[in-house]
């Protein structure tokens, strides 16, 4: 079987750099080219020296034009917008980490990428652990419908809440509405968003958003109710937890058509 050829969009931000030296570990991938606009000496050395070398390029039309099977994309929301579009014309499936992009924008690159018969697996959060959080979360909000959410994340993140935090909130909303379950009411009415503090309220859950250097991707789950409480939390001590499920990503995007939203497909 022949390598896949990735392009690594966002080659020297912190995702980027350690995207490409997973797919430079893998026997059965290879960096076509990396990406960055900004290609700062220093950076462009650690990336030559993670990926043993591999091509690195200021623009991705030079990228494209090396030609590609996948691109990953882990820049911001404005760019990387372009970034799959451009993609996706030129044939390729795309495997995108980067939050914050409305989800009108993600359906309409989405058809796109239906059109031209390649894929974009979107995950807010790549580490197999992750997902798993969100699906115990779904199992615990039929039966016990009063939840929270914080989330905390390295200072440098943009978006709040993260994008694990807005998907953990709609699958808590729909399973507890799907299994009729009702929150508990608040003092001055029923169920308020965020029983009187001031936070944000995605959908019926609060959602507490931490940032602070130190951290990487951590998120917790508290349920409450009649006498007890149930936690559910996920730590990334390290971005290389979030590799494995990238490199699933990549190997296998393409088996899907049009927008995919989540990991859980792959698994």
């Amino acid at each position: 079987m022949a390598e896949l050829r990735v392009i690594v969009s966002g080659a020297l931000g912190r995702m980027g750099m350690e995207v490409g030296r997973a797919v430079a570990g893998a026997t059965d991938l290879q960096i076509a080219a990396g990406y960055d606009p900004d290609r700062e000496a220093a950076k462009a050395a650690l990336w030559r020296d993670a990926t043993g070398g591999a091509l690195l390029v200021g623009e991705l039309s030079e990228a494209l034009a090396v030609g590609g099977d996948v691109l990953v994309d882990f820049t911001h929301a404005d760019a990387a917008r372009l970034n799959i579009r451009d993609a996706v014309a030129a044939g390729l499936h795309v495997v995108l980490g980067t939050t914050g992009i409305a989800p009108s924008d993600l359906e309409a690159v989405g058809a796109e990428a239906a059109a031209h018969g390649t894929a974009i697996l979107f995950a807010p959060n790549f580490a197999i652990g992750a997902v798993l959080m969100m699906q115990f979360a779904e199992r615990a909000a039929a039966y016990l419908p009063d939840a929270e959410i914080v989330e905390m994340h390295h200072s440098g993140k943009r978006d709040a809440p993260s994008g694990t935090a807005k998907l953990t909130a709609q699958r808590i909303v729909a399973t507890r509405s799907a299994a009729g379950a009702v929150r508990t009411p608040g003092p001055a009415g029923p169920a308020l968003p965020s029983r009187g503090l001031n936070v944000p309220d995605e959908n019926g859950v609060p959602v507490h958003s931490i940032r602070l250097p130190g951290l990487v991707a951590h998120q917790e789950i508290t349920f409450g109710g009649a006498g007890e409480t149930l936690t559910i939390r996920h730590d990334s001590m390290s971005r290389s937890s979030f590799m494995p499920g990238i490199l699933l990503a990549i190997r296998r995007v393409h088996q899907f058509q049009g927008l995919v939203t989540g990991l859980e497909h792959l698994l």
